[in-house]
């Protein structure tokens, strides 16, 4: 799933809190990256193509995942977990967010396989991060 050159990059932006999911993805496209967003862990699976409903064999291409941590139903580390297991999306990039700074929470997403924990609210200068790993992953 690389990005080809000259093509935005794809997020998939997941939070219940539809005021983060707005500023995720404004400045995600500010970033001149095409932006899809789910609202809840489960939809965010249905659109990847590992939801219980979804056909089998169909996978959407995103180039990076970005998630809150803590969300109804199934929590942001839940996902990570059904992505990693995922053969075909277990390569892409899952960002975990958090309005709370609690170290063990960080170390299980990370050690799980999250590239990166990020607190909330993101800044413009947390995109540059992001930019430069979905850059890291073109090459």
């Amino acid at each position: 799933m690389a990005v080809e050159l000259g093509d935005e990059p794809h997020v998939l932006a997941v939070d219940d809190n539809l005021i983060d999911r707005k500023l995720v993805e404004r400045l995600l496209k500010n970033s001149s990256c095409k932006v899809t967003t789910a609202e809840n862990a489960l939809r965010a699976l249905d659109y990847l193509g590992l939801g219980n409903d979804t056909l089998e064999g169909t996978v959407s291409e995103v180039n990076m995942i970005i998630t809150d941590y803590c969300m109804p139903g199934m929590t942001g580390y839940e996902l990570l977990k059904k992505i990693k297991e995922s053969s075909v999306l277990k390569e892409v990039p899952v960002v975990i967010m958090s309005s709370e700074n609690i170290p063990t929470r960080i170390s299980q997403c990370l050690e799980e396989g999250a590239k990166m924990f990020m607190l909330k609210p993101l800044k413009q200068s947390d995109v540059k991060q992001l930019k430069w790993h979905l850059m890291k992953c073109r090459n």
